[in-house]
């Protein structure tokens, strides 16, 4: 797999994955390092007490034994028969396997190992830094060249480098050098060393969880955050899409509307051409008749003329006001809800002669004058439409609340209508169902054998808007 691969697939992780993989590579790493570092600080500060110890102890055994080494550079044979025996079979003896005592030019001047008496060897570090007037310490395996036959006893071994002081001026006159076989040592070390990794590793386990505990934390809340600002932005999308859709509707309404407002006016002025124009046509005819001018004509032929000629302008007047009623709405502006509903059954009723049932439910409500014109006008054309084809039969308006939306039924029992029938130019449904979209509101209609009903609904939010 190559990089870019990889990081693909390290891309898609959560962030909370992301965090356990890499932190809990550094946390180990951290971890071993800061435990190695620790470790070797505690072995070296062990090490060093443990040898002071054993050096300060060694010190105060040989010390009164050797003589002043500032003006003798080699042993007499008294001074290296009494550290034969203290290192033999005197305290010394089981606690010490080897012991050196070195002159400065690196002169070996009493050994353990008496083929190495007065052989001369390459300063090291540790001696060097020895007759500088430090102590030195080490725990393992030997390394030094004269030092074969320690690393001959497979032992890890506790080697300290001690400088030997003159009483009076502290001046280094020689370096003692010895060996111990420390396995308590070497069990406290080895005891120290594993607290030590089990302190580190404990902590780092424990701040290793809590910066988890903390980003998984933060990661469900960006997780929850990312989810709901998810759903948010496809909520605003679905709105997005339906106010576009609203928008093409109210356009298209728009359009239909003009082409329905020119409808209207030539259907009214296909009325009053057909009805009022026709009878007040037929009256001016009349007027010239020879009957009201000729002197010979009867008294009574002359007033039945003039009669008709008064029946027929009443007639006119009549359908004017007919087409007047239709066309001026009550004055609705002040009215609320169940005053417009009322308003409208109780003018259908006044004009047809026929009783309509209106129910009403909800609180009073305060509309808008385009959503009350547009109630208003549904009523009317809707009952309107159920006189001239059912014959008024069973009519009912009933007003109901539902979802937020006013919802409005005109119904009626009559023997009902092929909706696919209706021309597309016609005017009263399809003037309805535009006007009523027009304000955000749907129209539907159900009809059978049993009966019709026009139903419309208007959102209360988009009438509160119109």
């Amino acid at each position: 797999m190559n990089l870019n691969g990889i990081l693909r697939r390290w891309n898609q992780q959560t962030l909370a994955r992301q965090f356990l993989l890499a932190g809990g590579v550094v946390s180990l790493c951290a971890m071993l390092l800061i435990g190695a570092f620790v470790t070797s600080l505690i072995e070296a500060a062990v090490t060093r007490n443990s040898a002071a110890a054993t050096a300060l102890y060694v010190d105060s055994v040989i010390a009164p034994i050797l003589p002043d080494l500032k003006t003798r550079e080699a042993l007499d044979d008294v001074t290296t028969r009494v550290l034969d025996e203290t290192f033999g079979q005197g305290a010394l003896g089981g606690r010490v396997v080897s012991f050196r005592l070195w002159r400065g030019d690196g002169t070996i001047l009493y050994s353990t190992e008496k083929d190495m008496v007065g052989r001369r060897y390459p300063a090291g570090s540790d001696l060097r830094t020895a007759f500088g007037g430090r102590m030195v310490a080490h725990f393992g395996y030997p390394e030094d060249p004269e030092s074969e036959a320690q690393r001959a006893l497979g032992k890890p071994l506790l080697e300290i480098y001690n400088p030997v002081l003159q009483p009076w001026s502290g001046e280094v006159v020689a370096v003692s050098e010895f060996y111990e076989v420390a396995e308590d040592f070497h069990h406290s070390l080895a005891h120290a060393r594993l607290q030590t990794w089990l302190a580190v590793a404990g902590v780092t386990l424990l701040f290793f969880l809590l910066l988890s505990a903390i980003v998984f934390r933060g990661s469900r809340t960006i997780a929850s955050q990312q989810r709901a600002l998810t759903d948010r932005v496809a909520d605003l999308s679905s709105l997005l899409s339906q106010n576009r859709a609203l928008h093409a509707r109210a356009q298209r309404a728009s359009q239909r509307a003009t082409a329905l407002n020119e409808s209207y006016l030539r259907r009214l002025g296909a009325d009053l051409h057909d009805g009022p124009a026709q009878l007040v046509a037929y009256a001016a005819l009349r007027v010239d008749s020879n009957l009201l001018v000729d002197p010979g004509a009867s008294q009574d032929a002359r007033e039945g003329e003039i009669a008709a000629i008064k029946e027929r302008l009443q007639e006119a007047m009549d359908d004017i006001r007919s087409i007047c009623t239709g066309l001026v709405l009550p004055d609705i502006e002040s009215a609320d809800l169940s005053d417009v509903l009322r308003r409208a059954v109780a003018a259908h009723s006044q004009r047809t002669g026929t009783p309509v049932e209106l129910s009403m439910n909800g609180p009073r409500q305060h509309l808008s004058p385009s959503a009350k014109i547009s109630i208003y006008r549904f009523v009317q054309e809707a009952l309107n439409n159920g006189f001239r084809h059912a014959g008024g039969v069973g009519q009912k308006v009933s007003q109901t609340f539902k979802d937020g939306s006013i919802v409005i039924e005109v119904s009626d029992r009559g023997s009902g209508f092929d909706p696919d029938a209706i021309r597309p130019g016609g005017l009263g449904l399809a003037g309805l169902r535009e006007r009523i979209e027009s304000l955000g509101g749907t129209f539907t209609i159900a009809t059978s054998n049993r009966g019709t009903t026009l139903c419309m609904s208007l959102s209360l939010n988009e009438m509160e808007q119109a």
